[in-house]
């Protein structure tokens, strides 16, 4: 029976989490995470500050700062939103 994979031996990593309870909240650090990141090099890039990018948010630096901690998921959408926009970035959410 080479060649046969046994379905039963195994899950995916996917599984487990659900199986844990943990499936959303790591899937929620782990897209923060890449936002964060994201925003920080889009920042970099364009030679973005700290401060100008809170200007042209017409937001707090420490706002900005809880945006880019990929630790804190605690971000609102507009938020987000207005960050893609000032970087000439657009945000895209889906449901699958």
């Amino acid at each position: 029976m080479a060649g046969k994979l046994n379905s039963s031996v195994g899950s995916s990593f996917d599984d487990f989490l659900k199986d844990e309870g943990l499936y959303e909240e790591i899937t929620a650090q782990s897209i923060k995470r890449v936002l964060s990141w994201q925003l920080r090099e889009a920042m970099t890039a364009q030679g973005m500050t700290k401060v100008k990018m809170a200007q042209l948010m017409n937001t707090s630096r420490s706002q900005l700062d809880r945006i880019l901690d990929p630790d804190d998921v605690k971000i609102q959408l507009e938020t987000l939103y207005k960050a893609a926009r000032v970087l000439g970035r657009e945000v895209r959410v889906e449901l699958v």
